[in-house]
């Protein structure tokens, strides 16, 4: 865990000499510089970054982008917003701004003095831009992602000089496996750096972890552990997620910490390899305690408190979870139905592995969610996911979107150039949706990539080269589309490696387990379930729309339930599908219950 800066390292001079040094003999010198400054330098040079003039090619979000990043991080957003609007009135009015951004440094909200955001929007510290170190350097943002710590970068400890009026102190949110989600960061004026700043962006991201896991592990055992017994319950408390057996299912930062664990352990240690009692006799003492924490040993003999807690609610369904620990976000798909199944289980064989995935089903089946748990389960998940819709750009600018372009390569071009999304999933996932729609123009230039695994953008220059999972999807029968000239052969066998076919809504024999997890996640602080004779006629619906359309409609009736009401029936969904579920009428009645 950082600590707060040395008085050393406030001083100007010696980061002006660190610089100097740098830039003329090459080298860090961590007598002058903090060793994860000196580490972060040496990755941004390596990133073919210069330290002095206008940032080149630094991707920003467009407005829809920007969207569907907030739609897909839609838990930690829900999660962070209030915690980032405490954090804005701590700091109100010391000239600075709040941010949180996602895994990959792109920035979904800021909220600041508005003197101070003014300056920083110059340097495009703002929602829709990345702060990755790949493309603006030391920073706290993109160095605490890197480092997987908590960071203050100050004044010109800033690997690009125009960014050196800043103080920034940032520290990555973890999820409940260890994974980083995003980061929360106060930035600021060098000359009102504060030494209390890092202990409430500490603070902040643990709130927020906290929220995280009672969110994810409301259904499961849960243990609360502190040092000390009026310490459970609190904000310092740790938290562990135990399936029956006693099998750890999550763990916060906290608890991890507390226990001295790696957090790559969960699935496969028990609760008691870290302390002296196992979840039986867990269980025991909750039956004849109730609330009151339990005293317990480490094997390092060092003491905690411990506290049990069961289950939040009952599950809204049926429906009966695997009793095997949710390992990656591919496991986190599986919710009973064998299809599903044996489709999560083929892509784990190919992980690794550099064979493309190709992803085939009607619109909303959840061909993107697929995706993107294949790159969070994959040794890439710390890269970028560069999603790109093939259908919505306009074949005028496909080509500079994809494959970037030089300063002046066409009229309206930016005059700093784009690298182009191919070029921005490097060391990640590329996910080209709705393939099937590509011009065929396009497709040959694409093929080319993919063949040379070089990128060359539009205006000209030397070919870059790109190293990027690809994972493909589109609706539509690509065998079809090459019969009718519509495709390239060449480029369909270079798509795919394998073939991945998701069944519709209405096939899928995990409908209950859905509605569930769905409205755990969209209505997290209360049960909330769908009527019985509702759901059964869920299961006689079409779904033309599948997940999409399920989840909007789920989304409207939250929305509609009045705050006392706890159950969605029929008039609580939008009215066209209300009305078509209506015409459903009743269920025929079995033979063998007539008889």
């Amino acid at each position: 865990m950082a600590t707060m800066p040395p008085p050393s390292r406030l001083q100007p001079s010696r980061s002006r000499d660190a610089r100097r040094r740098f830039l003329e003999e090459g080298v860090t010198d961590e007598g002058l510089l903090d060793p994860v400054v000196c580490r972060s330098w040496m990755r941004s040079r390596e990133f073919g970054l210069q330290p002095v003039g206008r940032v080149s090619g630094a991707p920003h979000a467009s407005l829809s982008q920007l969207m569907q990043a907030l739609e897909m991080q839609r838990e930690l957003v829900a999660h962070a917003s209030p915690v980032l609007e405490f954090l804005h009135e701590q700091t109100r009015d010391s000239g600075s701004m709040v941010i949180l951004s996602d895994a990959d440094g792109m920035l979904l909200q800021t909220m600041g003095d508005p003197g101070f955001v003014d300056r920083a929007e110059r340097v495009a510290l703002r929602a829709g831009a990345t702060w990755h170190e790949r493309w603006r350097g030391t920073n706290a943002i993109g160095t605490a992602i890197a480092e997987g710590a908590s960071v203050t970068v100050h004044g010109a400890e800033h690997f690009l000089e125009r960014n050196d009026f800043l103080t920034c102190t940032a520290s990555p949110i973890l999820d409940p496996l260890g994974r980083t989600l995003g980061v929360i960061d106060i930035s600021g004026d060098r000359r009102t750096y504060h030494p209390h700043t890092l202990g409430l962006v500490h603070s902040a991201v643990r709130m927020v972890e906290h929220q995280l896991f009672e969110s994810r592990h409301g259904n499961d055992l849960r243990v609360r552990l502190h040092t000390r017994p009026e310490g459970v319950g609190t904000l310092t408390e740790g938290m562990l997620a135990i399936a029956p057996d006693g099998r750890v299912l999550g763990a916060d930062t906290t608890a991890a910490h507390l226990l001295g664990f790696d957090r790559s352990l969960i699935g496969s240690v028990t609760l008691d390899q870290l302390v002296s009692v196992d979840c039986d006799a867990m269980l025991a003492w909750t039956a004849r305690h109730g609330r009151a924490p339990r005293l317990v040993q480490q094997p390092n003999g060092l003491a905690l408190w411990l506290r049990l807690d069961t289950p939040a609610r009952a599950a809204a369904t049926s429906y009966a979870p695997p009793t095997a620990p949710v390992l990656d976000a591919l496991s986190s798909l599986d919710r009973g139905d064998p299809v599903i199944h044996g489709l999560l289980e083929r892509a784990r064989r190919v992980l690794d592995k550099p064979i493309p995935l190709l992803l085939l089903g009607e619109s909303g089946a959840g061909k993107e969610v697929l995706a993107r748990a294949v790159h969070a389960s994959s040794a890439r998940h710390q890269g970028p996911f560069v999603a790109v819709n093939c259908a919505s750009l306009p074949e005028s600018l496909i080509e500079a979107e994809l494959f970037g372009y030089r300063p002046g390569a066409f009229t309206g071009a930016h005059r700093e150039g784009a690298p182009g999304r191919i070029r921005e999933a490097a060391g990640g996932t590329l996910f080209l949706d709705e393939i099937g729609d590509m011009p065929l123009s396009m497709q040959a230039r694409l093929l080319r990539v993919l063949q040379e695994r070089l990128v060359q953008p539009l205006g000209g220059g030397q070919p870059v080269p790109v190293d990027f999972r690809l994972v493909s999807a589109t609706h539509r029968d690509l065998r079809a589309e090459i019969a009718a000239g519509r495709f390239r052969e060449d480029l369909y066998y270079r798509l795919n490696g394998l073939a991945l076919q998701l069944p519709p809504l209405r096939r899928r024999s995990d409908q209950a387990a859905l509605v569930s997890a769905l409205l755990s996640d969209l209505c997290p602080e209360r049960e909330v379930r769908v009527d019985a004779a509702l759901m059964e006629k869920f299961g006689r619906y079409a779904w033309p729309g599948n997940l999409r359309q399920l989840t909007s409609a789920l989304h409207t009736a939250i929305a509609l339930l009045a705050p006392e009401e706890e159950v969605i029936e029929l008039e609580h969904l939008p009215e066209d599908l209300a009305a078509e579920l209506a015409a459903l009428g009743e269920a025929p009645a079995r033979e063998d219950a007539a008889a």
